[in-house]
């Protein structure tokens, strides 16, 4: 399946997650920034409150789309013990390009979210959304750090996805709703008509829109 954009995708993927909608319990999570128009049109769909989690991964240097690991917001840090041996990457190089996307991460959480914080997930139904998935990475983080707080299911919800990425994270999750599950997979854009990167401003849009539905909000600059 070829998707128009992200916002055409994310209203295919409302359909699969029909049985959340109108319940006082869920919540949707998208991760910024390429999943937030997804969540958007999930969470608009479900009549259910919007929330960032912001989550970055630690990619490999000078080989970025080889992900070592991911950090999450709420100080999580997960680490791929197999790409750091096969790669070789010594701790110093770990620390240096965490630290790195530990600055873009709050970066993102002020600008995001100014001084509001994380709604309270414990006993809810969190579906975190992306536009897809790949090696699954920051994905894994965006679980850790959701499971800290005590939901009573975490949910991942994607228009696309790596059928062995879905098989890694089966078992860190209630449950994994994608639209589609081609293989060979290569990557999330391939399955896009359009695919341009998200933006900060369009990410600060739509929260304030499913905020008018919701709760006020104030983001801060």
């Amino acid at each position: 399946m070829l998707f128009k954009d992200r916002r055409f995708a994310g209203q295919l993927l409302a359909k699969e997650l029909g049985a959340y909608a109108n319940r006082p319990d869920v919540l949707v999570l998208g991760l910024p920034r390429g999943g937030v128009p997804v969540a958007f049109e999930v969470a608009k769909a479900l009549n259910a409150p919007l929330d960032v989690l912001v989550a970055r991964k630690l990619g490999v240097p000078e080989q970025e789309e080889l992900a070592m690991g991911a950090i999450a917001s709420g100080g999580v840090r997960i680490v791929n013990k197999y790409i750091i041996s096969l790669v070789k990457i010594s701790d110093e190089v770990i620390a240096r390009v965490a630290l790195q996307e530990e600055r873009e991460l709050e970066r993102r959480e002020r600008l995001y979210r100014g001084n509001r914080p994380l709604r309270d997930l414990q006993g809810r139904t969190v579906i975190l959304v992306d536009d897809g998935l790949a090696t699954g990475a920051t994905m894994w983080a965006a679980v850790v750090a959701v499971r800290k707080q005590q939901p009573t299911q975490i949910v991942i919800a994607v228009p696309v996805a790596a059928p062995e990425t879905c098989h890694q994270l089966e078992a860190e999750v209630d449950k994994i709703v994608s639209v589609s599950t081609p293989n060979p997979f290569q990557s999330v854009g391939l399955w896009y008509e359009n695919f341009p990167q998200t933006t900060d401003e369009e990410v600060r849009d739509l929260l304030a829109k499913a905020a008018k539905n919701d709760e006020p909000i104030s983001i801060g600059m």
